[in-house]
């Protein structure tokens, strides 16, 4: 079986390390916002190339912090791609704000930058671009579309740990705030829900470390209407270790992705375009045929994903919400996309394999 994502495999060196420390954690009774926090935030900006990060319960948590902590006028507009995870969107109605969709580009995973311009309008506050799959935004093109406009870039980094842009600036250091899930399956990710917060604007940090801890920063002295949102210490513990194999890890990635790219030659597949420094997280594939390349992947004992099988206005939930608004690239990604194995630890005869595979479909 060749899986999608091994993390056993991926950490089990780090094991012992992380047991010890966990051994000490439960001696010293240091389970809240403990001194692996503080060590983990503090790693976690140098790593971003950020003044200040905070961490907290995971990243729906992160995006609904940065967006509170900007204290904007209720139903005020946040333009995000209709191709993320559902996190995104949820976030914004969670903070009282309304969030406006905007295609993503056609073969790429990342938000249309021509087309934000025509959604901005004088409700919008907030343009929330994601780094969908890995693959990283152009945030300096946003911001000179932007321009003097009062409106914050709050980027979703939930799969771009590490990732840079074209000027090999690291994500977590290129929008005002910018957000980050630790998730056990993403590119740095816990053994539980986590999350972490960067920013650069020593205002905003300390509002948002109010607002993940109850509204307060003193036992008992609530200055704002906070929530109870923490990075748990044990998993601190575990994402001090797993961060020093962060760069490695997304550098395998890398030579897996360009194999991919190279190597799978089918006229019935199509390959998205990813950015110059993209650190992968998905490898998605379009295929018209989906359900059969599902049967023969399975027949093939090779393990797949969707990311995702809906795009922000097909969600049940959104039923009415978006109008007839009409989004053809992410519905195009939503109905044939397909993510195939890009376990950082995949021998060269696994990818060997799942290329020989897609190329015999």
């Amino acid at each position: 079986m060749i899986k999608f994502l091994d993390i056993y495999n991926q950490d089990k060196n780090l094991h012992p390390l992380m047991i010890k420390d966990i051994r000490n954690i439960f001696k010293k009774g240091d389970f809240i916002l403990g001194e692996h926090v503080k060590k983990f935030e503090n790693k976690f900006s140098n790593f971003c190339g950020s003044k200040f990060a905070l961490g907290c319960a995971n990243g729906t948590d992160a995006l609904t912090i940065a967006l509170k902590a900007l204290n904007l006028k209720k139903n005020s507009e946040v333009i995000i791609p209709s191709m993320t995870y559902c996190s995104t969107a949820f976030s914004i109605i969670n903070a009282n704000l309304k969030p406006v969709l905007v295609d993503v580009d056609f073969m790429k995973p990342t938000i249309n930058i021509d087309q934000i311009m025509q959604k901005i309008n004088k409700k919008t506050k907030v343009i929330m671009p994601v780094h969908l799959y890995g693959s990283v935004v152009d945030i300096k093109k946003i911001r000179n579309i932007i321009q003097k406009k009062k409106i914050y870039i709050i980027d979703d980094c939930a799969q771009a740990h590490g990732a840079k842009d074209n000027k090999g600036k690291k994500v977590g250091s290129l929008a005002d705030i910018s957000t980050f899930s630790l998730y056990p399956g993403k590119n740095l990710g816990a053994y539980g829900d986590a999350g972490i917060i960067t920013t650069n604007n020593k205002k905003l940090y300390l509002i948002m470390r109010k607002l993940r801890n109850l509204g307060s920063e003193i036992k008992f002295k609530h200055e704002l209407v906070g929530m109870n949102s923490r990075l748990d210490t044990l998993q601190a513990v575990i994402l001090n270790h797993k961060l020093s194999k962060l760069s490695k890890l997304n550098l395998k990635r890398k030579k897996i992705a360009d194999d991919y790219d190279k190597k799978i030659n089918n006229k019935k597949i199509l390959k998205l375009t990813y950015s110059k420094n993209s650190v992968y997280h998905q490898y998605v594939i379009l295929v018209k045929k989906r359900n059969e390349l599902i049967k023969y992947l399975k027949k093939s004992n090779i393990q797949y994903g969707f990311h995702y099988p809906y795009a922000i206005h097909e969600l049940q939930v959104f039923k009415g919400y978006f109008k007839s608004e009409k989004f053809p690239n992410s519905e195009m990604l939503s109905k044939y996309g397909i993510s195939i194995p890009i376990d950082p630890n995949l021998t060269k005869k696994q990818i060997s394999y799942v290329i020989n595979k897609l190329n015999s479909f």
